[in-house]
């Protein structure tokens, strides 16, 4: 799956989770703040979400290996709901953005996401190609 896929894929599932007030998930389009605006934001919040995931996410597991063995990972749980926080305060610094309420309904929105974006790659998943029979 491309990174552009994933992209929209990670735009749709906080689009999807801004939906449920529990969560405390606010985004903030583009000025003027249009339908077209919001897909861009939502897409650009995908690819920033991505991109935090791959960087902060790789380090992160990488120092807390052992914390990973001892919760039989899941202390990832957390881990997404962190780095969804760690993009909501890097868009903080923008007009337009991401906002988590608080820590627990981001690491309930971690974990949606997570299961929106399992769900996406196996519907998305390549197929394999199956050899010729003659």
């Amino acid at each position: 799956m491309g990174f552009l896929i994933r992209s929209i894929v990670n735009g749709f599932a906080l689009w999807v989770l801004s939906l449920i007030p529990l969560l405390q998930i606010t985004i903030t389009p583009f000025p003027p703040g249009r339908d077209l605006q919001l897909v861009i934001t939502l897409v650009a919040l995908g690819a920033l979400f991505g991109l935090v995931n791959a960087v902060v996410g790789t380090l992160i597991k990488i120092v807390a290996f052992p914390l990973f063995v001892l919760t039989l990972g899941l202390i990832s749980l957390l881990l997404n709901g962190v780095l969804l926080l760690v993009t909501a305060w890097i868009t903080g610094f923008w007009s337009w953005g991401l906002d988590v309420g608080a820590f627990w309904p981001g690491v309930l929105a971690g974990i949606l996401l997570s299961i929106i974006n399992w769900i996406f790659g196996i519907i998305l998943r390549p197929q394999k190609k199956q050899p010729r029979r003659r």
